[in-house]
């Protein structure tokens, strides 16, 4: 069997006050941090689209810092997009990865158990823009630790 990919797993409640994917605008179901043992992480949105029920995206990057305690800074290098009409492995849509640049900054901290907000904006390689404001509503958050890994976060002092 196949190890997992994900070392930690954090679920957000709130509510995205802007999320804006390729000039359209959208509400959100959920927000997800997804860290992988690699060291890649995944700011990961399932958009509240009635079209499309498998509606996801994800800003994604390898090259994240911590300026302090409460501020996590990663560098968007691409984002994944999913919907109904991708190809399925298991059922499952399997996203298209598409060379972007930008960033994700998130107020908060996981090993508190609250993160305040997160804003991701980033660009493709095509000009295509996409943003988010997402918004706390106070609850703590959910923060499971999947498959245990050496840190991948730099931190500044």
């Amino acid at each position: 069997p196949q190890a997992p990919d994900t070392d930690l797993f954090a679920l957000m409640a709130g509510k995205c006050v802007t999320l804006s994917v390729a000039g359209h605008d959208f509400a959100c179901r959920t927000v997800a941090y997804v860290h992988s043992v690699q060291g890649r992480a995944y700011f990961t949105i399932a958009l509240d689209d009635f079209a499309d029920p498998s509606h996801i995206i994800s800003f994604s990057g390898e090259n994240s810092q911590r300026t302090n305690d409460n501020l996590y800074d990663l560098a968007i290098d691409r984002m994944l997009l999913n919907s109904k009409t991708r190809p399925k492995i298991d059922g499952l849509p399997i996203p298209v990865a598409v060379a972007s640049s930008g960033r994700c900054v998130q107020l908060g901290n996981f090993a508190a158990g609250h993160v305040s907000s997160v804003v991701c904006s980033a660009t493709d390689e095509t000009g295509q823009e996409y943003r988010l404001r997402f918004e706390s509503d106070g609850s703590p958050i959910m923060v499971r630790r999947v498959n245990p890994s050496a840190p991948t976060i730099r931190q500044n002092s």
